[in-house]
């Protein structure tokens, strides 16, 4: 996709979703950490159910350090792979509190030194809590990068590093979440609703793949 088509596009992108943003329900960079690590293949629909009440009874890194990971596994249960984002809790949580005094780090790079936290969840709260400019790339994001042409890494890491060249110091956080929204209410996975598509015009799979749509 040349330079030009590519603002064409995230041009029809800002104006189909002004208000693309992220979508789990937090009220200190500590939640929206924990929220994020829930988020990993589950929907921030159900995350956002599961925290209402998580984070009543629990919401700082001490809490979640001294609550018995059973309980943590049962209240989060209903997220998926509950036993491994317990336990990415639990030590992110001590890690904060023995190397931070109780504070979530704002940098990316010490973000990433927290257990249990990839490039897209130390991406998401950097941009997210703050003012970062990451690219997170989730299912969504990896797909459409590939369906528009915008990248054919095989990795989110190289989807990442295709789609921060492409995009413009000051935009990447915003492409993030007009990506997202797109790629959650239009661009699905299966059943991609390329009639109502402001885009589908410059979309790689959808000129070459007459089963999309």
């Amino acid at each position: 996709m040349k330079d030009s088509d590519l603002q064409i596009v995230l041009d029809r992108l800002d104006e189909r979703y002004p208000l693309a943003h992220c979508e789990l329900d937090y009220g200190t960079p500590f939640e929206l950490l924990v929220a994020v690590i829930l988020s990993a293949q589950c929907t921030d629909k159900r995350v956002n159910e599961v925290t209402k009440t998580l984070f009543k009874r629990a919401n700082t890194p001490k809490d979640f350090v001294e609550m018995p990971t059973q309980e943590l596994e049962t209240l989060i249960h209903s997220c998926g792979f509950f036993r491994n984002k317990a336990k990415n809790i639990k030590s992110m949580s001590l890690d904060i509190l023995t190397r931070y005094g109780g504070e979530v780090p704002c940098e990316f790079d010490e973000l990433l030194t927290l257990a249990g936290v990839g490039r897209k969840t130390a991406n998401v709260v950097s941009s997210v809590a703050f003012g970062g400019d990451g690219i997170a790339v989730d299912t969504h994001v990896y797909r459409l990068s590939h369906r528009l042409g915008l990248s054919n890494g095989k990795t989110p890491y190289d989807v990442e590093k295709d789609l921060t060249e492409r995009i413009e110091a000051g935009m990447r956080a915003r492409v993030h979440h007009l990506l997202i929204f797109h790629g959650r209410y239009c661009c699905k996975a299966q059943r991609p609703d390329c009639a109502n598509c402001p885009i589908s015009e410059y979309c790689a799979d959808f000129a070459g793949n007459d089963k999309v749509g």
